[in-house]
């Protein structure tokens, strides 16, 4: 975890910093905006640059919150996981930070790409760059498929060049003008922002000054995949050679005082016209990869969503079998539907830059809510509980203020993106909490010698040798009711074994526990999976291996019962029997439960089956439908006229 590799590095500089790495292709021209360059706002924004980085990237993110990991695993999901258990109000921030992150997953690709593809208007001012930069989106979705390993060392040797770039060409044009490193000093930012800039309020230019740290949030998300070692040393590099770049393209502004920007961006003014083609081309990879943190950082939170019971059961990829790697193919359809309606409404960059920012600034406020209650629980002294939360409520807190100006100039793009997001996990949520609540459970102890007459009962004729059901009883001495009413009632199912097969979903990202509990030797057997929530869901192949040790031990007979078949040692069938509910229509709900129970099995009705989510063989699986009972009808007149 904190060990760092050559490899390592590069995966991790190819994964994680695209985001943060591309942003000096728009911020400075978005500080300066449409007002005559002057010193006094190039060095204040380089200042509040500086100390953004500083503050926000490096101590809050680098040194602070990558401490907090959960096995490895990062991400505000992951945060919460470790704090879930102490307070039931730190579902809010876990939601809003969790929906904010992913719509800024859609913002991400199209501003990053479309800033580097304007570069070419430079040479070709009549190009249209829409049909270029939606190609361009459009072959990176198609990449992840292959898994952000194979991603990451594509991508890392790029980043690399695209660092060292940013750096060259930085500290050639310091050198032209060293008084520019003035910008170091604190007081230029507290100038610029206490001061009037281009009429009104220089706190405003707050709302650009953020775009530089975006990223961040996605660094922490892909702690998994790289590693806290390779995360901490490779951003070493990285805020140098973009503090270079920063200040390098502030001594080009300052050059060019009381001139208008006009669409110039002042990355590529840095760069000889012989080099300028091929620093767009590098520019543009870079910003293809800009768009892997956040689609990375997507499916990892979306994995960690389900297993939180946020978001519907969606199938997960897994390309290899290094840990923290994945794919969410329906999260990629829609970030890719999302990406393209962002550049297809906005067109530019600059428009988009509106709608940038917003949504990440209320990510980063819950994860300082999230880990400021981290810091409580691991006892640390209140008062350095207290200053973390003073410090970044009031950094981040500012650039939330100063970024709601952006809310009808494109801002509201993101925002309506992220209220869909908060309003469907709210929804799975509050569901999974109605329909936990309203499970009915009864003693497995009372129907032992139910179960062992029936096995015996040879006019029942017999549905399986090892009839396996899915159940939700954490407990080993409880069962669902619904399961005792399918075994007897629906259609009798008699069997020689009957399993009952619970999954544990633990806060703890990758424990792979099992514990049998042999209710009555050869007739009912209770198991119970623990699994971490970043565990692919096996449940076939994990049943079959819990077999093959429980014979092993002399545990269980599994040989068939079948006369013909025993004395030839044959294996008895098992069959897998899945209760999916649905809403039944003998109801009679309060307006809020109904509404949130409806709009749950909507949504459900375009997910996998529970049967495929357990990773169960289909040929032996039955899958059946029980109603969901939330509330009996009542007060139901009927006279009986002969």
């Amino acid at each position: 975890m904190d060990k760092a590799t050559a490899a390592g590095l590069l995966v991790a500089m190819g994964i994680i910093y695209g985001d943060i790495g591309t942003s000096p292709l728009y911020v400075m021209q978005s500080i300066i905006g449409e007002t005559a360059i002057d010193e006094r706002t190039v060095l204040g924004g380089l200042s509040c640059i500086f100390w953004t980085l500083t503050l926000q990237t490096t101590l809050k993110y680098v040194i602070l919150i990558l401490r907090a990991d959960n096995r490895g695993e990062g991400g505000i999901l992951a945060l919460f996981a470790l704090v879930r258990r102490h307070a039931k109000w730190l579902t809010v921030p876990a939601i809003i930070g969790a929906s904010t992150l992913l719509a800024d997953g859609v913002i991400t690709p199209p501003i990053s790409v479309a800033s580097a593809v304007e570069g070419l208007l430079k040479i070709y001012p009549d190009l249209q760059t829409v049909p270029i930069v939606i190609a361009i989106i459009t072959a990176l979705f198609m990449l992840q498929i292959f898994g952000t390993k194979v991603v990451g060392r594509a991508f890392g040797p790029i980043m690399l060049i695209w660092f060292s770039m940013l750096g060259i060409f930085g500290v050639i044009w310091i050198l032209q003008d060293l008084s520019v490193i003035r910008a170091l000093n604190p007081y230029y930012a507290y100038e610029l922002l206490t001061n009037p800039h281009g009429g009104e309020s220089g706190f405003w230019i707050l709302g650009a000054v953020f775009l530089c740290t975006t990223g961040a949030e996605a660094l922490y998300s892909d702690l998994g995949h790289c590693g806290r070692g390779n995360i901490r040393i490779s951003w070493i590099f990285v805020k140098i050679t973009l503090i270079l770049q920063y200040f390098g393209q502030g001594a080009w502004l300052i050059a060019h005082s009381n001139q208008l920007l006009e669409g110039r961006k002042p990355i590529f003014e840095l760069m000889p016209g012989w080099f300028l083609i091929w620093g767009i081309v590098i520019a543009t990879a870079a910003a293809v990869i800009a768009s892997q943190a956040l689609i990375s950082g997507s499916f990892t939170l979306v994995s960690e969503a389900i297993r939180l019971n946020f978001w519907p059961k969606v199938r997960l990829h897994y390309p290899s079998d290094q840990k923290g790697q994945l794919y969410v193919p329906s999260v990629n359809i829609l970030l890719w539907l999302g990406c393209v309606a962002v550049v297809l409404w906005f067109k530019e960059s600059g428009k988009m830059e509106a709608a940038y920012g917003l949504a990440i600034t209320l990510t980063m406020l819950m994860t300082t809510a999230l880990m400021a209650y981290y810091l409580y629980i691991k006892k640390f002294d209140m008062w350095w509980i207290v200053a973390f939360l003073v410090v970044y409520v009031a950094i981040e807190g500012s650039f939330l203020i100063a970024n709601l100006r952006k809310f009808v100039h494109g801002g509201y793009v993101s925002l309506f993106i992220a209220s869909v997001i908060i309003v469907l996990m709210v929804i799975w949520y509050r569901a999974n909490i109605i329909k936990m609540r309203l499970t009915e459970y009864v003693k497995m102890a009372d129907y032992i010698e139910p179960l062992k007459e029936l096995s015996e009962d040879m006019t029942v004729p017999k549905y399986a040798t090892h009839l396996v059901f899915m159940s939700n009883a954490a407990r080993s001495s409880e069962i669902e009711s619904k399961i005792i009413y399918s075994i007897f009632q629906k259609r009798p199912k008699r069997a020689d074994i009957f399993w009952f097969v619970h999954v544990d979903t633990l806060d703890d990202p990758y424990t792979m526990e099992y514990k049998v509990n042999v209710i009555e030797p050869d007739d009912v057997i209770k198991i119970t999976f623990r699994l971490g929530f970043r565990v692919e869901q096996k449940i076939n192949l994990y049943f079959r291996r819990v077999v093959e040790e429980m014979v092993k031990n002399g545990e269980v007979d599994i040989t068939s019962r079948y006369e013909s078949l025993n004395r030839q040692n044959v294996i008895g069938d098992f069959r897998f029997v899945v209760l999916e509910k649905f809403l039944s229509y003998d109801n009679q709900l309060s307006l809020f439960e109904g509404l949130i129970m409806k709009a749950y099995f909507f949504i459900k009705d375009f997910t996998p089956s529970e049967d495929k989510w357990f990773g169960l063989d289909t040929s032996a699986v039955k899958v059946e439908k029980v109603p969901l009972v939330i509330r009996p009808a009542e007060n139901v007149h009927l006279k009986r006229v002969d």
